[in-house]
């Protein structure tokens, strides 16, 4: 089984970000950064980085309920991109910290906690991908 989780550690944003500060993506869409974006804000630290990136993508494949642990167990079978990927770190401006038992929350690229995560010897820092190649 693969897995997309993190252990302390920080997703930086992306090197070639035009973001100055973490804005909300636009809304109405269903794109992964709305739907990323609204599992996550204001929900820290309640989701792994797996339950982010199957929850998105069971949604966006309108999958059943009763069909969820199946699918999730297909969905991991093989490797999947990490949150690294993510449209929120590579344009929105938005950190993505996973603590301890790999449960993640949003973090501000302007804010003081992004700094102090930053700071922190003790956090890994992986950057978001490149939007650029």
């Amino acid at each position: 089984m693969h897995t997309t989780n993190y252990v302390n550690t920080l997703i930086t944003v992306a090197p070639d970000t035009k973001a100055v500060a973490a804005t909300e993506p636009p809304t109405g869409k269903g794109s992964v950064a709305e739907l990323q974006f609204e599992m996550l804000h204001g929900h820290d630290y309640e989701f792994t980085s797996d339950d982010v990136v199957f929850g998105v993508f069971a949604d966006r494949k309108n999958i059943a309920a009763e069909d969820l642990g199946p699918a999730r167990e297909t969905f991991f079978s093989k490797g999947q991109a990490c949150l690294r990927t993510s449209p929120l770190a590579k344009t929105y401006g938005w950190g993505v910290h996973a603590d301890a038992h790999s449960q993640v929350a949003l973090v501000p690229m302007s804010s003081s906690r992004y700094d102090s995560l930053m700071n922190d010897d003790t956090t890994i820092k992986r950057a978001a991908m490149k939007s650029s190649r």
